[in-house]
């Protein structure tokens, strides 16, 4: 069992920036981060192998939002998120698997608490 603990998040105005921080209690190869806005599917937004050193970003994120992996503790990631819009507002999730490969849904990920980011006009 790997336990993945969140910090970051909150209320920013529209055009504004956060961060988003996961840590893992061990090592995986796969880091991904989640959201789900109310009424909606959870998508995958960003995610990090560090097998190969790839990272993934979702389109509706892409040239916003960086994901990265702490160079130090590789246990522990981050997400940036910049130029942030209301329809960002979501509950974001960190995720880790073991696997190298961070597919849309698994039942091997262990998952963050969530945290809230709310995104005013």
């Amino acid at each position: 069992q790997v336990q993945v603990v969140q910090s970051g998040g909150g209320l920013v105005q529209a055009g504004g920036s956060l961060r988003l921080s996961c840590t893992a209690s061990a090592y995986t190869d796969c880091m991904a981060w989640f959201r789900q806005a109310p009424g909606k599917e959870r998508e995958r937004i960003a995610a990090v192998f560090t097998r190969s050193d790839l990272i993934f970003r979702a389109d509706s994120v892409k040239g916003r939002f960086i994901i990265s992996r702490d160079k130090a503790d590789r246990t522990t990631v981050f997400l940036q998120m910049n130029r942030l819009q209301p329809e960002d507002t979501a509950m974001y999730y960190c995720a880790a698997r073991f696997e190298s490969m961070c597919p849309v849904r698994s039942q091997d990920y262990f998952w963050g608490q969530g945290t809230q980011v709310t995104v005013s006009s």
